[in-house]
């Protein structure tokens, strides 16, 4: 009896053992695969698209690309699989061992069991041509497609990394991040240039306004984060916002990204252009670590010498000089700017009495322009910021302590004289002009509702000034374009190159 019980046992162990299996082939991505330590004929499983075949006799070597690198991972194949659908731009899984390489290319390579076409690419009608190097504007015809080329493969995963750097600077040091609403109904900026939100025509509504007033997609979250800083002292946001600006230019956008943050019991514009200078370099140095194949292309092809410009930015404090001096070193500019038309008429008689100058006073035509142009109250354009980061030795450089009459009702009245200017302050950064903007916000109730009231803004503005009445505190914050930064860190000339999908002026594709 004993000895059967023991038989019983024995027989359900057995029962119960598994079976041996032929080993799954583990799933890994090109980079995974790339740096892999382990290449003891370890089988794995790459699902990729083919970047470049070449069939030997007896060898057909793949190139197979996936997106999680710049670098694509060599497959080596038996010349006896059927090449003719392996195709530049199909889309396959390759099944095989994952090897040490002969080549001095690459430290792995796999040797392929199994190549499966998921996708077949008719190379002849396919835009992106084999070793081809398009220029930046053909792909802009292709958004579609343009995100399989190198250049942007490289620009898009460092607009990834970048958004993470930038989300873990700002939880690092404690600050809240807040989801801002798109549909708004401030006009944040008071430029008028909004898209105005209205439901369908196919949509049985009121005659009045879906909201019952009139909505706008967001040119800025700064008001809502100026209601959270109410709560939080350090909260920020990052979301797409938008202009309606009619601008084709290769700075504007009608749908960007905006970085903006608001900071509590702040009384110094010199706290701010700390946390922007801060978040900049912080942000940039982790890009350089983590995508250093990707910045290196980028510098190499689109932007040949602004590697040193780049470490030049870095390595030095930014500096800072007010909007007077600004003007000042602007006056004395032996250059040619461009100017508005609001000014063409003084410049054409002025124009036409430069010899008088010249032989009188000795002027310089230049001299003479800039200074009748360029008088304290005009506000900086483009090439007037490019002007100043260069003559500062092209290190980013704070402008502050703007003319109270260019700048929006929220900023902060330094109540100076006799040139009356309020607590704003613009980081100017090489290739881009402007890239952060920001300022102290005016906290002082008597201040803020007789700003409000000379501008008819105060029953539109009364839950703002509700701020300043229940426990308001000294505030104040930024804004950077995300777009910018990334232009301005690469070195590329058009904006619409940095965004997936550009959205501007006669153009919404996809």
């Amino acid at each position: 009896m004993l000895g059967a019980r023991c038989l019983f046992r024995a027989l359900r162990s057995c029962s119960s053992a598994p079976c041996p299996r032929h080993r799954p082939s583990s799933k890994l991505s090109v980079r995974d695969a790339l740096g892999s330590q382990n290449t003891s004929r370890e089988r794995v499983k790459v699902q990729a698209w083919i970047r470049s075949i070449r069939s030997q006799k007896e060898v057909l070597f793949l190139h197979v690309n996936d997106g999680s690198s710049l670098e694509s991972l060599q497959v080596v194949a038996d010349s006896s699989f059927d090449s003719r659908e392996l195709t530049f731009g199909s889309s396959v899984e390759v099944q095989g061992q994952l090897v040490k390489s002969l080549s001095k290319k690459q430290n792995v390579e796999l040797k392929a069991e199994k190549i499966e076409v998921i996708g077949n690419c008719d190379a002849k009608a396919f835009p992106i041509k084999y070793k081809e190097r398009h220029p930046l504007e053909f792909l802009r015809q292709y958004p579609h497609l343009r995100c399989r080329t190198n250049v942007l493969g490289s620009i898009l995963r460092i607009r990834s990394e970048a958004t993470a750097a930038i989300h873990s600077f700002f939880k690092d040091r404690g600050f809240v991040h807040i989801h801002t609403p798109v549909i708004t109904s401030n006009d944040c900026e008071g430029a008028g240039e909004l898209f105005q939100v209205e439901p369908s025509s196919k949509t049985k509504i009121p005659k009045e306004n879906f909201f019952n007033v009139p909505a706008f997609l967001t040119v800025s979250g700064q008001l809502h984060l100026e209601v959270m800083s109410g709560a939080f002292t350090q909260v920020f946001t990052f979301g797409p916002t938008f202009r309606a600006e009619n601008s084709q230019s290769r700075r504007h956008l009608a749908e960007f990204y905006m970085v903006e943050a608001e900071i509590s019991f702040v009384e110094n514009l010199q706290d701010l252009m700390q946390v922007m200078e801060d978040l900049f370099k912080a942000t940039t140095m982790t890009v350089l670590s983590n995508c250093p194949e990707d910045v290196e292309l980028c510098h190499k092809f689109i932007a040949p010498g602004h590697k040193d410009r780049l470490e030049h930015m870095l390595k030095n404090n930014f500096l800072i000089i007010s909007y007077t001096e600004a003007i000042e070193i602007l006056k004395k500019a032996a250059h040619s700017f461009t100017f508005t038309p609001e000014v063409g008429s003084m410049l054409h008689l002025c124009v036409c009495h430069l010899g008088v100058l010249h032989c009188v006073f000795g002027l310089s035509s230049l001299f003479v322009i800039n200074f009748l142009s360029l008088q304290w109250g005009t506000d900086l354009q483009t090439e007037h910021e490019k002007y100043l980061v260069k003559h500062c030795g092209n290190i980013p450089v704070f402008v502050t302590n703007y003319p109270l009459a260019l700048k929006p009702f929220y900023m902060r009245d330094n109540e100076d004289g006799p040139q009356h200017t309020v607590a704003a302050v613009d980081l100017l950064v090489p290739v881009v002009g402007e890239l952060f903007g920001g300022s102290l916000r005016e906290e002082r109730y008597h201040v803020l509702e007789q700003r409000l009231a000379r501008s008819g803004l105060t029953e539109a503005y009364q839950w703002y000034l509700d701020l300043r009445r229940f426990g308001s505190v000294p505030h104040g914050g930024f804004g950077m374009g995300f777009e910018r930064y990334l232009q301005c860190i690469l070195g590329v000339d058009n904006i619409k190159d940095v965004i997936p999908f550009p959205r501007f002026t006669h153009s919404c594709l996809l």
